[in-house]
């Protein structure tokens, strides 16, 4: 709970290192670019949708429905030239900041609760779902017995479906969706804590990583627990973080990515930052960011090169962006988007685009756009195993299968109030004429780094597509499989 943000700051405006790498490349900067065409607004959230553009909501922070809106890219596939387009707004009386939201397996995006609503701190347990084919928002309730869900957690689960947090209990529960109506099944017996500030990562073989934030409060620091979803359950191992990540004031934690050589890099409240190793249930202290340098809520990303963008702040909440690339072993100093001298970290949003860069908002009308340095790690890449020969253009529910479609994280990072996610496959093609066409894709489950198993999704192709022979990839995190050769007929 943001109790010490202030509303006034809010609205101011190819080899890396991965398990399979035999050499770490020196460190280049990446650079940032802002967007031809600004939005018409104010923004905050985004996240990515599965036709490849991005969805986002603008920030007036007023007691009417703000807009949303969708950066389309251009026929090059290029976003930092692309178009805005209107996405409707949420249904009357329901306008949150800092929320849960996860893009379904169909396609959908569903948005719950908000610490703020219409401007006020409510803890709110509203939600609705967008349907980007029909361009429209839905009321959908909340699990029975909620008083709050606000700024609170989510996650795609490996079997598809949504699991959400109650922001300021120890409740979750998991979502079913049929049309709009939303079903909420109990889950989560042995949390050790309550849910605020505490984010989720998904982690290879479908378990989830927390870390304790309300530890002072009970009776033991460093803390974490393990949610299983085969048994619904957390388990509280009998080691812990090695380091306080929590800042013991606020109670805020920094984002905890999941990196493709399978470690977690988890970002400390405090100064201190630690690696979690799933394959031995072990923790080590990380190097620091330096000086007063923190991530007391604040966003990550996990580039195609295989590093982990950060976007740091002095203290809690306090202004003065710094941002850093962690390439395993070392944390690199790079670049910073114009306004990050009078940011503060938790204004930052990211989202990995298909394109490997990264889109950031910061709750103002400038969106930037992050290019990394260095090509996409060993390994890493989705690969196609079928997919028919001949598509017709128009057609839907194209089948295609293969591995690693949902890459080997979940992209970007933040923790509770925010959640981007981008670990589904999408479907790009790039047709006679050159254009570069992003297919809707959809029935595609959860999970990351799944190896060899193989997955599949469905595609549906525009019918603005142009006939005649071209090329399709499976891109997953902004990393893109080999290419298949096709005919649009």
């Amino acid at each position: 709970m943001k109790v010490f943000r202030t509303l006034g700051i809010a609205l101011l405006a190819s080899l890396a290192w991965s398990s399979i790498a035999s050499a770490q490349e020196p460190f280049t900067a990446g650079t940032w670019t802002a967007t031809t065409n600004p939005p018409a607004s104010t923004v905050a959230h985004a996240v990515l949708l599965t036709d490849g553009s991005v969805l986002v909501n603008s920030m007036f922070f007023s007691s009417h429905s703000d807009p949303w809106y969708r950066l389309v890219p251009d026929s090059t596939g290029s976003y930092i030239n692309g178009t805005w387009s209107n996405a409707g707004s949420l249904p009357s009386g329901y306008n949150p900041l800092y929320f849960a939201s996860s893009v379904l397996p169909s396609g959908q995006v569903v948005v719950m609760g908000g610490e703020y609503n219409n401007g006020s701190a409510v803890w709110t347990t509203k939600g609705a779902v967008y349907n980007p084919v029909t361009n429209a928002w839905t009321s959908i309730s909340s699990p029975s017995g909620w008083t709050t869900v606000g700024d609170a957690q989510s996650i795609i689960l490996p079997n598809g479906h949504m699991m959400l947090a109650n922001c300021c209990t120890t409740d979750e529960a998991i979502l079913t969706l049929a049309g709009t109506t939303a079903t909420w099944a109990t889950t989560g017996t042995g949390k050790f804590d309550v849910n605020d500030e505490e984010g989720w990562t998904l982690l290879p073989g479908g378990k989830i990583l927390t870390v304790d934030a309300y530890v002072f409060k009970t009776c033991c620091l460093l803390g974490y627990q393990i949610y299983d979803p085969t048994t619904g359950a957390w388990t509280t191992p009998s080691n812990n973080t090695v380091v306080n990540l929590v800042d013991p004031g606020s109670f805020e934690l920094g984002p905890m990515p999941l990196l493709p050589n399978g470690t977690v890099f988890a970002a400390g409240a405090t100064t201190n930052n630690a690696i979690y190793t799933p394959s031995t249930g072990t923790w080590a202290s990380a190097p620091k960011f330096g000086g007063t340098l923190d991530i007391a809520d604040g966003p990550a990303a996990v580039l195609p090169n295989g590093n982990a963008l950060f976007d740091t702040s002095p203290g809690i909440f306090g202004n003065g962006s710094k941002f850093f690339e962690w390439d395993g072993t070392t944390l690199n100093a790079t670049s910073a988007p114009p306004n990050a001298s009078v940011d503060s970290s938790y204004v930052g949003n990211m989202v990995v685009l298909p394109t490997g860069q990264v889109l950031f908002t910061d709750f103002s009308s400038s969106v930037e756009i992050y290019t990394p340095s260095g090509s996409p790690c060993a390994g890493c890449a989705p690969t196609i195993k079928f997919v028919k020969t001949t598509l017709i253009h128009g057609s839907k529910n194209n089948k295609i299968g293969g591995t690693q479609f949902n890459g080997l994280t979940e992209g970007a990072y933040y923790g509770d109030d925010n959640q981007s996610a981008t670990n589904f496959p999408l479907v790009r093609i790039t047709d006679s004429t050159g254009a570069v066409v992003y297919c809707r894709t959809h029935n595609w489950l959860g999970g990351v780094a799944t190896g060899t198993a193989l997955v599949s999704a469905a595609f549906d192709i525009p019918a603005s597509i142009h006939t005649g022979p071209a090329s399709l990839v499976v891109v997953a995190n902004g990393i893109a499989s080999a290419a298949k050769s096709v005919t649009i007929n």
